[in-house]
């Protein structure tokens, strides 16, 4: 019993260290969310133009993330893993001693580099480590690593940004991947480069409607989200006048409603996949239309924020999993494809978001928001009744 505990923990723990990197990557990619009134101040700039951190950083990702996979698609996944949070720690470093907003931009545009090539490959070696017949729960674990870079990532450094200034936060996040640089050494085993596909692979992936759709569903689903996720904190401060501790507050709980989804989506993602699309995206499509009318109280604005936080998870998770049953053959080729598409979305979503706040207001983000979400809605029914509903 002992020894089939042992080998199962060690099976387990490689796909634990590729969640808790999924954790630290996705604090990183939205910390500047968290410190975005901050790091404003800083350097004398506004929120909208220091909100386009996110849009330049999501778009490079949107950029090189399938060049990027095809250069190193022969590269063993252990030693690119460990070159990838080397870069990525280095360009953490940068942001650390940031002496102005350029400096920090290039050093973002440097961790865009190692996001891009991270995204790409994970999902794909977590389906590959996972256990036979524990894949759900193998990719339930590393969104959980993404879920709680909002349940404690966020938070954490916004808080630490506030205590000891927002460079700090950059300079943990270096800290972290330093002490991951040195679990994956220890615990991943060697893992040559298989069904990653190449560039013959792009036609062949362009003939499969459903998972065009699912790209263009990931397009304007997560632009739907950031159009005003993006901006949460400038508006729980300045629009709902809730206060910069309930701004922290938020992200908790957007955090819990992320772990909250993810068990959801272990439960029943198999057995209702189709009623698990529409309710996502209806209460994603809720909480932005109604972000404004309830953000008078702290209750109303915290039952919110859950509905929205389960919301965004699943539909993340739905997305991935769609993308990786739908393309067994080319995994790496269109993981990065998501990973591009998705990052398209988080781009967009905070331009369209800047553009809002600069033209109609701050106030008016949750309102784009949802016809985002509207249009996503609709496009996810028409997907699953044409072709994935049996």
């Amino acid at each position: 019993m002992f020894l089939r505990f042992h080998t199962s923990l060690h099976a387990w723990l490689p796909i634990m260290g590729l969640s808790i990197c999924a954790f630290i990557f996705n604090t990183t990619e939205f910390a500047p969310i968290s410190l975005l009134t901050t790091i404003a101040t800083d350097f004398n700039i506004s929120e909208a133009q220091t909100g386009m951190m996110m849009t330049i950083y999501a778009w490079i990702v949107a950029t090189i993330s399938l060049p990027l996979m095809l250069l190193s698609k022969n590269v063993e996944r252990k030693s690119l893993l460990l070159g990838i949070l080397f870069f990525f720690i280095l360009s953490h470093l940068l942001s650390a001693f940031a002496w102005n907003y350029t400096i920090l931009m290039l050093s973002r545009i440097g961790i865009a580099f190692s996001h891009a090539i991270f995204w790409a490959i994970t999902a794909s070696l977590v389906y590959r480590l996972a256990p036979k017949g524990q894949t759900t729960k193998a990719l339930s674990f590393l969104a959980t690593g993404s879920a709680l870079a909002i349940v404690l990532g966020l938070p954490l450094g916004r808080i630490i940004g506030q205590a000891w200034g927002w460079r700090s936060t950059f300079g943990v996040i270096a800290l972290l991947g330093v002490l991951m640089f040195y679990f994956l050494f220890k615990t991943l085993p060697t893992l040559p480069s298989q069904n990653a596909g190449s560039l013959k692979s792009l036609p062949i992936l362009m003939k499969r409607p459903a998972l065009m759709g699912t790209y263009l569903l990931t397009i304007l689903a997560i632009s739907a989200h950031f159009t005003a996720y993006s901006y949460i904190e400038p508006f729980v401060i300045h629009v709902a006048h809730l206060g910069e501790r309930f701004a922290t507050a938020v992200l908790f709980l957007f955090g819990i409603a992320g772990l909250l989804g993810s068990m959801l989506f272990a439960r029943l993602r198999h057995k209702h996949p189709f009623g698990l699309v529409l309710f996502a995206l209806s209460a994603l499509i809720f909480a932005e239309a109604f972000m404004m009318m309830l953000s008078f109280h702290v209750l109303s604005f915290s039952i919110l924020s859950l509905f929205w936080g389960i919301a965004i998870c699943l539909i993340s998770l739905i997305l991935q999993v769609s993308v990786l049953e739908l393309a067994p053959d080319a995994t790496d080729v269109a993981m990065s494809l998501y990973s591009g598409i998705y990052n398209i979305g988080i781009g967009g979503g905070a331009f369209i978001g800047g553009w809002v706040i600069n033209s109609l207001g701050m106030q008016s983000i949750g309102y784009v928001g949802a016809l985002f979400g509207a249009l996503a809605l609709s496009l996810a029914i028409w997907i699953w009744k044409r072709y994935l509903i049996a």
